[in-house]
């Protein structure tokens, strides 16, 4: 929780690698302070082993080596099915605007609003 305490967000820079994060039950008594939540002692301790477990979890993800591994879009190899680009809908506007108070070049003149 120093990162945070220092004003250096929770994760601190993205290229550091951290271990042993792990929050107190006056870090999440803290954290509700700010977020304006009001915690009851029940809620705060299953919180905070919530958020315990989360933090595992990245501890996990970041003890995997990735060097070299290039970057993907999808878990598996797929192409995208493209239907084709062809109009399906009727062009309605010149009845639709005959209904209208006041049209110009095709556009709808409303009241101004801001002066």
């Amino acid at each position: 929780m120093a990162g945070l305490r220092a004003g250096r967000g929770l994760l601190g820079p993205p290229s550091r690698k951290l271990r042993n994060m792990s929050l107190t039950a006056d870090d999440v008594r803290r954290i509700a302070r700010l977020a304006r939540l009001a915690l009851s002692d029940e809620e705060s301790a299953r919180t905070l082993d919530q958020l315990n477990s989360v933090f595992g979890l990245i501890e996990q993800l970041q003890a995997v080596d990735t060097d070299g591994v290039e970057p993907m879009t999808h878990v598996q190899d797929m192409t995208l099915r493209l239907r084709e680009d062809a109009v399906t809908e009727p062009d309605l506007r010149e009845r639709y605007q005959k209904v209208a108070p006041s049209v110009e070049q095709g556009l709808y003149l409303v009241p101004r609003v801001l002066e």
